[in-house]
């Protein structure tokens, strides 16, 4: 009997242990999906001042630029007059600039994470590279246009080229799309190198035919960012001396050059002594979005073609 009532008392504890745990369970449940309603609400209202925002800049360009976003205009020299003014040069300027800094960019940027990731031993100078590279990713654009003026203008006597722009934009965007490559090299299932290995591949060959094609959706999203960060950039121009006022066309990457954002920059600070500047302004951005825009698609469109999911 007495053992009887011993264990009905506990079994009794038990119960009320329980029914006071279940309640503080479902008063914490309570407050976390009042939280989550709350963030849920102020994370909302936080898009939608943004798209708010975003629309009211793109209406507020798109209407500065009616009237002066013409073929003429595209298609047109750069002038001090704004009526006669085009951006034919700035655009070539800036597709000249590009296609240095896509190549250089990629080749160098894969390179270096598939090192990082696939051949480099683990160790403090590893370590070291990827704490640095994470780093630059952070510092500011003005940064990276001093050392192009050190290294490759000045040293190199490569001046205010195409060439000095394109290496100096190289260098902007190299950290981002070598942190973004690590991760998506990263993000490859571990059981297709094994598989690859135990078929007789060797290192390479696995790098190459199995983990790049896996990993190569999400380095081309790195790239996207990185590349549409340098073709919007105007810090590390400037500081190059590039100049924003030139009558000729490029025609090798070692001429002079200006690009849009450039343009965009001097037009803007132009607008206290000629109104008209700011049109030309507007419509510059409105071919810059439109640049970005299609540069943007393609990648995402090679991206998704390409893309596996395991």
């Amino acid at each position: 009997m007495a053992d009887n009532k011993v264990k009905t008392e506990k079994t009794d504890q038990v119960s009320l242990i329980k029914k006071k745990t279940f309640k503080a369970d479902s008063r914490q449940i309570e407050r976390r999906v009042k939280l989550s309603g709350f963030l849920r609400s102020v994370f909302g209202v936080s898009i939608a001042m943004t798209l708010l925002v975003l629309v009211f800049l793109l209406v507020d360009i798109v209407r500065d630029s009616v009237g002066w976003l013409d073929w003429d205009f595209l298609t047109g020299n750069l002038s001090i007059f704004p009526e006669k003014a085009g951006i034919f040069g700035a655009i070539m300027g800036t597709v000249y600039m590009m296609l240095i800094v896509i190549p250089v960019t990629f080749i160098l940027g894969v390179s270096t994470a598939i090192y990082l990731e696939e051949y480099a031993k683990p160790g403090k100078l590893k370590d070291f590279i990827n704490i640095n590279l994470s780093n630059l990713a952070s510092v500011p654009s003005v940064i990276f246009g001093l050392l192009g003026l050190a290294l490759f203008s000045r040293l190199m006597g490569l001046g205010g080229s195409i060439l000095a722009g394109g290496l100096t934009m190289s260098l902007l965007v190299l950290p981002i799309v070598v942190v973004a490559a690590q991760e998506a090299l990263k993000a490859v299932p571990g059981f297709l190198r094994e598989a690859s290995y135990g078929l007789g591949a060797d290192k390479w060959t696995t790098v190459s035919r199995v983990v790049l094609p896996v990993a190569l959706p999400g380095m081309l999203t790195g790239f996207i960012l990185g590349v549409s960060r340098a073709i919007g950039e105007t810090a590390p121009l400037v500081v190059l001396g590039i100049p924003t006022l030139i009558m000729k066309i490029p025609q090798s990457v070692m001429d002079d050059f200006t690009t849009m954002p450039i343009q965009i920059y001097y037009w803007t600070l132009d607008t206290v002594l000629t109104p008209e500047y700011a049109n030309l302004a507007a419509a510059t951005i409105v071919v810059l979005l439109v640049v970005l825009f299609l540069m943007n698609s393609v990648a995402i469109f090679i991206r998704n073609k390409f893309e596996k999911k395991f």
